[in-house]
């Protein structure tokens, strides 16, 4: 008989909502759900009535539910503390991303992760896309002949893709000084990451466009470069725009041979969601077009683009129809029984968080030249 882990849940937002707490529950021959920890009182009596166990802090449910594991969901700026905590605790963990904003704060992770010998999973989903282990799959171990990688998203938000999901509990009664002392914390860790204090719309690019939705995209990117064996040299260029709404980067790949554009730009008045990364070689292009996260089980589209002379070939690949959120927490699951080394490691973050930063502090000084 497979080993049953007991799990809770640090913070029950929408990504505990609608994605991790009704797979976990799915895969019951996997999972015990033995609590849910949120500070919103509505958020809890929505979980009550469900007949979920139910906690008001973190470290009740670690005290009193003894879980074999905990997934942190909780707001961005919370993560760091959250994760040693259960470590401390003798907890594996999976964390959403981004992990943290400060590299210091990775630091701190590292070392609580390597005194307790458990696993720490990090969130970044799109790793277990079908289309995008088979691009993987597909590039060469040389890329030498990589001209280009392009990002461009843009992205209404949840508010089209989840209404079909049912009923939501929000945590709108979390007494003010709650607040306050969350947007205190925040800005504090966002200014030490940027080495600066940022005015609001950089605050929201950065904590947005940058740490909430291109981290993906870097990871993902990251993964790709990795079996390329190409590195990242520096970054070119970085803002903000769109009062915040927008963030831009570009990077240069080893050899000055190639550079990595992305994009991220929030717009919640037009209901479609649109994210490509493309791969630009000299003999072939990649396209990858994910569908809203939060549409489970719409595969994600991978085209390949080749020519044979004035020939030209346009192949479109559909790898399954596995679910990206499900497969991630399924191989959680094994690296714990099996005592394996995850996918999305804690230095695959730190990675991450470092270009972030870098792109941060790069365009919270960037200065334009006038023509």
């Amino acid at each position: 008989m497979q080993k049953k882990l007991r799990v809770g849940i640090l913070g029950a937002g929408l990504i505990a909502q609608l994605e991790h707490i009704p797979n976990i529950l799915h895969l019951n021959d996997l999972y015990e759900l033995v609590g849910i920890a949120d500070a919103s009182a509505s958020v809890r009596n929505f979980f009550k009535n469900r007949q979920l166990p139910v906690y008001e802090t973190p470290h009740q449910l670690l005290n009193q539910a003894e879980p074999d594991a905990v997934f942190v969901c909780s707001p961005d700026c919370y993560h760091a503390d959250m994760i040693i905590d259960a470590l401390k605790a003798g907890c594996h963990v999976f964390t959403e991303k981004p992990i943290c904003y400060t590299l210091e704060d990775v630091a701190r992770i590292k070392h609580a992760r390597d005194a307790s010998g458990k696993i720490l999973q990090v969130g970044y989903m799109k790793r277990f896309d079908p289309a995008y282990l088979q691009l993987r799959d597909m590039l060469p171990t040389d890329g030498s002949t990589l001209r280009m990688v392009s990002v461009e998203v843009s992205d209404p938000d949840s508010m089209p893709y989840r209404e079909h999901q049912g009923e939501l509990a929000f945590a709108n009664d979390i007494p003010q000084a709650q607040r306050d002392e969350f947007r205190t914390r925040q800005h504090q860790q966002v200014a030490h990451a940027l080495n600066g204090q940022p005015d609001e719309n950089s605050f929201r690019g950065f904590t947005g466009a940058y740490c909430s939705s291109l981290v993906h995209d870097v990871n993902l990117v990251h993964g790709l470069l990795k079996k390329m064996n190409v590195a990242t040299v520096g970054i070119e260029s970085a803002t903000f725009f769109a009062n915040g709404d927008g963030g831009q980067a570009t990077v240069r790949l080893d050899k000055q041979t190639s550079l990595w554009q992305m994009m991220h730009l929030t717009l919640p008045k037009v209901a479609e969601y649109h994210e490509r990364v493309t791969l630009y070689f000299d003999e072939a292009i990649y396209h990858l077009e994910f569908p809203s996260p939060w549409l489970n089980h719409f595969p994600t589209r991978l085209r390949v683009l080749t020519s044979n002379g004035h020939h030209f070939q346009k192949t479109e690949h559909r790898a399954s129809y596995k679910e990206a959120f499900v497969e991630e927490i399924k191989y959680f699951w094994e690296t714990i029984v099996n005592n394996s080394t995850p996918l999305n490691t804690l230095e695959d973050a730190e990675r991450d968080t470092k270009l972030l930063v870098a792109m941060g502090r790069t365009a919270l000084t960037n200065e334009i030249r006038q023509i």
